[in-house]
């Protein structure tokens, strides 16, 4: 039995090392290795900054060489190349420059990486440059235009569509968000009728030419003297759409679908509040009697907002015609309140738990109970009590856990099915909440741990990172601006004017000192502000998340699903938009909150092993070995067909998403780094290791280019807040 079982182990180990080993998988010893690893050369622009901000965000690494710092590394060949194991090694798999001659004409940095990129098969992204015979393109006159491009509606080629932007269903709409700055601003220009001996340029994304019947590009790539360069011809910063929308196709090109770090397009919503009724806003008192924004004295509302059955009923229907899977965040006391005070029935209850399996379902504890400090609400806005001794009062840890299990028991006696890991306190109380509660209440983690509460839902207007409470980690929630306290478009738009609206015209002037907001230059119509103003803002602010590789989930309330249901709009425009942008192979993921919460900690943790210099990668041929931290799962984007080699066989990598695949991974049993097969199809071509510089034309040095006022900066406008969320 002993010589039996060690004969196995021996054979899985040879069979590891077989399966772990890139030489099993190289051509031959002098097929070069590729650091996974991305070279960013910045001036310090917004372009270069906008495509570092989305590899941070992405989590894939890069080397910054600082262009205004005389200290910087010189590009030479071996800060660029070297030899490991005897086998040429490439220490960067792409480069991001400023614009296609950063270093000057006959530079010896220039020569070098120019030689370099020949050398192995290394893509540039030009990340702004101008139109001209030295990056495949005329000049942009005749036909051509240089300027503002404002409110152009760019589109993807047959060519881009085929290549690097077939995430894309073709439009590129740029921004236009304000008529006093200018936004956007680039280069139209055709390609040169006749291409340099050999070079050849193949346009991806273009645009209309003012004045002209024709279109000019704005991305296309350049192929000529044995290298490849992506020539960009506008300039943007990380906020913009237009970018937002082409940078992913950006980041492939340059890695050609192989690179660490991935990017998804994130949208979940969270329907606060559900069987509860929520105060309504006040038009003449500009406040919510019933709640703590009222004066003690102004009495309790008598018209509370609830959903009806018709409501619940119209919520399905909505969930299964668009494809979405709302969030129910449930308070059970309120049902069980309605049926006490109604006659023994509460028909939302009962249509919400005949469609139960159309959702998600959270707990919001039973009645929404305020769970950090005892409250004095004798004064607004609210402080926390304090006994004799001065000492802060704080609600009970079995109050705490009285509210979570109540919920959960009522959940399961309605047949109800839920994570109970998950919790989303009312107002997201119990965590700290400044500046009346600096601290969380000591009661709340022990409550958790008691609980097995996992995934605690926090405001990201107040706490935008995740963080430990406990042993639970806190899922950080973008509050849409469409109020608790509005079941009604009129009552929407009253208090929209009321926080953004200066004292002059007649609203509550906190905009005029709020450092994260401006002004409305005038009130909104209450009758079509909302669908004028308020939906189009809003629907661009989550929008922004959505392609923003955000994952956190937004929330909004029950009452915007009832009377008015000014919920929809705002959710059917995000949507929509969103439909008209991207091909079908990219959808919108719809995480779970426990999910989030995974998602956001396994990120936590790649970024710190990224900061650490933990991590490794390389592709050699068709074998890509990843190396990071014990219990750091690693995240790669690879070309489809790619598998994980194992010890004993392969597996599936990743998921299909935006034409790739990508996903955490892992090593399996009995291996310490992570083995990817790629598909010989997607195999990148093979390089010529003899080639030289001798005949290569290094290009021109580019001026430094024009960045139009505002463009390096977003353009300012009312931002979503917290304002009117609980």
């Amino acid at each position: 039995m002993g010589w039996t079982t060690r004969a196995v182990e021996a054979c899985v180990a040879a069979l590891l090392l077989v399966a772990a080993s890139p030489a099993a998988h190289a051509d031959t010893a002098s097929t070069p290795r590729i650091d996974l690893q991305i070279l960013v050369v910045d001036d310090g622009g917004p372009a270069t900054g906008a495509i570092t901000a989305e590899l941070d965000a992405s989590g894939s690494p890069y080397t910054r060489v600082d262009l205004t710092d005389a200290a910087r590394p010189q590009i030479t060949a071996s800060f660029l190349s070297d030899t490991v194991d005897g086998r040429p090694r490439a220490k960067y798999q792409a480069v991001v420059v400023p614009n296609d001659s950063p270093f000057g004409s006959g530079s010896a940095e220039m020569t070098a990486l120019t030689s370099y990129e020949q050398s192995f098969g290394i893509r540039q992204v030009d990340a702004y440059t101008y139109a001209r015979p030295e990056v495949g393109l005329n000049y942009a006159q005749n036909p051509g235009y240089i300027g503002s491009l404002d409110g152009t509606t760019a589109e993807v080629t047959p060519a881009g569509t085929a290549g690097p932007f077939g995430y894309l269903k073709g439009s590129v709409p740029f921004e236009d968000n304000s008529t006093t700055v200018s936004e956007s601003y680039g280069y139209l220009a055709v390609p040169l009728a006749q291409q340099a001996a050999g070079a050849t340029f193949t346009e991806y994304v273009g645009a209309p030419i003012p004045g002209d019947s024709g279109s000019g590009s704005l991305i296309g790539e350049y192929d000529h003297d044995g290298r490849s360069e992506l020539v960009v011809t506008f300039v943007y910063n990380q906020y913009q759409q237009q970018f937002r929308l082409l940078v992913r196709g950006m980041v492939e090109w340059m890695t050609q679908g192989i690179h660490l770090g991935a990017d998804r397009n994130y949208f979940s919503v969270h329907v606060d509040d559900v069987f509860l009724g929520d105060d309504r806003w006040n038009t003449e008192l500009n406040c919510t009697p019933g709640d703590i924004d009222c004066p003690a004295g102004t009495g309790d509302d008598a018209n509370p907002i609830r959903m009806t059955a018709a409501d619940a009923q119209y919520a399905t229907q909505w969930s299964k015609a668009h494809g979405m899977t709302l969030d129910l965040v449930f308070n059970g006391g309120g049902s069980a309140d309605y049926v006490a005070e109604n006659g023994g029935t509460d028909p939302l209850a009962q249509q919400l738990i005949a469609d139960k399996d159309t959702y998600r379902w959270v707990d919001h504890t039973y009645n929404h109970a305020f769970l950090g400090c005892v409250q004095d609400v004798t004064v607004v806005p609210w402080k926390c009590a304090t006994d004799a001794s001065g000492a802060t009062q704080w609600v009970s840890e079995s109050d705490i856990s009285s509210q979570i299990t109540q919920n959960t028991d009522w959940a399961a006696a309605n047949g109800i099915s839920l994570d109970t890991g998950e919790l989303v306190t009312g107002e997201h109380s119990g965590l700290k909440i400044l500046p009346q509660q600096p601290e969380d209440n000591p009661n709340l983690a022990p409550a958790l741990a008691a609980n097995g509460v996992t995934a605690l839902a926090s405001d990201a207007s107040r706490e935008s990172e995740q963080r430990a409470a406990g042993s639970a980690l806190t899922v950080p929630r973008h509050p849409m601006n469409v109020f608790y306290n509005a079941g009604r478009t009129n009552e929407e738009v009253d208090e929209y004017n009321w926080i953004y609206t200066s004292a002059a015209n007649g609203g509550s002037g906190t905009c005029e000192t709020s450092t994260t907001s401006t002004c409305l230059s005038a009130p909104l119509d209450t009758s079509t502000g909302y669908a004028s103003y308020i939906v189009p803002l809003e629907s661009r602010t989550a929008l922004d998340h959505v392609l923003g590789n955000d994952p956190l989930p937004h929330y909004i309330h029950q009452s915007n699903f009832a009377e008015d249901r000014i919920a929809y709009p705002l959710l059917e425009k995000i949507l929509g938009d969103y439909q008209n942008l991207f091909a079908d192979n990219t959808p919108i993921v719809n995480l779970r909150m426990q999910d989030t919460a995974t998602e956001l900690q396994h990120r936590a943790t790649w970024k710190a092993a990224l900061k650490a210099g933990q991590v490794s990668a390389y592709r050699i041929g068709s074998a890509v070995t990843i190396s990071a931290p014990d219990g750091v799962p690693a995240i790669a984007t690879m070309p489809a067909g790619t598998t994980q080699s194992l010890a004993l066989g392969d597996s599936a990598f990743g998921t299909s998403y935006a034409g790739l695949l990508s996903g955490w991974t892992a090593p399996g049993d009995l291996q310490s780094d992570v083995s990817l097969t790629l598909a010989s199809s997607a195999t990148p071509a093979a390089v010529a290791a003899s080639a030289t510089t001798a005949d290569v034309t290094v290009p021109a040095p580019a001026h430094r280019l024009p960045v139009p006022a505002g463009a390096s900066d977003p353009v300012p406008f009312q931002p979503a807040t917290a304002a009117g969320q609980r």
